[in-house]
């Protein structure tokens, strides 16, 4: 697999592995809600990932005032792994402080289990928000492989301050964000939501008066209001932007027809997840030359992750919508278009089968008839 295909696998083995750990010792894992996390604009992710990418070279070959062209190599990679951190402490503050930015960014805090799967779960527009915030590297001569490279680092640092079952680490507090300070930031009160916006380090919130230490000393919960998170990826990342530019679309009732087994969406979600990264493996960020072959696999893929959601809300369409998805996908493959190869495409029969099993399989209406939101 490429460099960028490895972090992902790596992400996705972390995720069951954890929740494998938490069985063991009898804590609960809500199986839908890491569906929805894994399922939150990954495909979308790559995209705008790409957009991120290609505006930091354009900027890097173009605008570079080079003035780190004599400096060891040694040096500027420290030098980017400080202003990295510095300008997504920056960027996470605002997408906290500026309502736009909080549409973005308001689909991680609503997961309401603390766990690794949480440090995946994204609006399909996180990347490109990013953008302004580290071109400050690009200008001053940060080499655009740097820049990919401290990014995979304080990102993998961010998926493990996700976790829930590392101890409290004080005597780290002093210089990093840990998994005890990252669960205060994702507490259910403004006070708590609205501190530790530092991605690896703690000094910047020490620095700016941000930090916050303990969690509340009084029950609480995870997550953002009282409201019912969507776990359709599509409405998820787009409702906030109805609402805030007072769209008729700013709220989704609907009753649901069916309940899908968690088992069942984690089938589909490991399978469809696999294929992801074969689609990394084999294209990378996508900006080069573009087949139309990329893109319906693209638009394939991204399709899986909105019917998943769909299934996990019980909606009629979401059954035909993943079975086209299941049959498409290993008809594009027979055809030789998907161009990916090792493992992948063994997925694509049992991926099929799990296609029809799900249109095939009885509706079982809910008892309650309450709006699923």
């Amino acid at each position: 697999m490429s460099d960028l295909a490895w972090p992902i696998a790596f992400m996705l083995l972390a995720v069951f592995a954890e929740a494998s750990m938490r069985g063991l010792k009898g804590r609960p894992v809500d199986w839908r809600d890491m569906v929805f996390n894994l399922n939150s604009g990954h495909m979308m992710l790559w995209l705008f990932r790409g957009l991120e990418i290609t505006c930091y070279g354009a900027v890097v070959s173009q605008w570079n005032l080079g003035w780190l062209a004599d400096w060891p190599s040694l040096a500027v990679w420290l030098l980017a792994i400080v202003l990295w951190d510095f300008g997504f402490y920056w960027l996470h503050r605002l997408h906290h402080a500026w309502p736009l930015l909080w549409a973005v960014h308001l689909v991680h805090h609503e997961g309401r289990d603390f766990n690794l799967s949480l440090g995946v779960r994204n609006s399909w527009y996180s990347s490109l928000t990013s953008i302004p915030f580290f071109m400050l590297l690009a200008f001053i001569g940060i080499p655009l492989d740097v820049f990919v490279g401290v990014s995979i680092l304080h990102y993998t640092v961010q998926l493990y301050n996700h976790n829930d079952l590392a101890p409290r680490l004080r005597w780290l507090e002093a210089l990093l964000i840990t998994p005890a300070l990252h669960r205060v930031h994702h507490v259910n009160e403004a006070r708590f939501c609205h501190s530790n916006f530092g991605g690896t380090f703690s000094v910047w919130d020490r620095l700016f008066g941000t930090l916050e230490s303990e969690l509340p000393p009084v029950p609480f919960s995870y997550g953002v209001g009282d409201e019912k998170p969507s776990e359709n990826p599509f409405w998820a990342s787009n409702r906030p932007f109805f609402r805030y530019f007072k769209l008729p679309f700013g709220t989704q009732i609907a009753t649901a027809r069916f309940t899908c087994r968690p088992s069942v969406l984690v089938a589909g979600t490991v399978m469809l997840f696999a294929l992801v990264i074969g689609y990394v493996d084999r294209y990378g960020y996508g900006y080069g030359t573009v087949s139309a072959a990329q893109i319906a696999l693209f638009i394939l893929l991204a399709s899986g992750a909105v019917a998943l959601g769909g299934l996990a809300e019980g909606r009629p369409w979401a059954r035909v919508a993943w079975l086209c998805v299941t049959i498409a996908l290993p008809a594009t493959h027979a055809m030789d278009l998907t161009g990916l190869t090792g493992f992948w495409p063994w997925l694509m029969m049992p991926l099929l089968l799990h296609g029809l099993v799900v249109a095939a399989a009885p509706r079982h209406t809910l008892d309650s008839s309450a709006p699923v939101t």
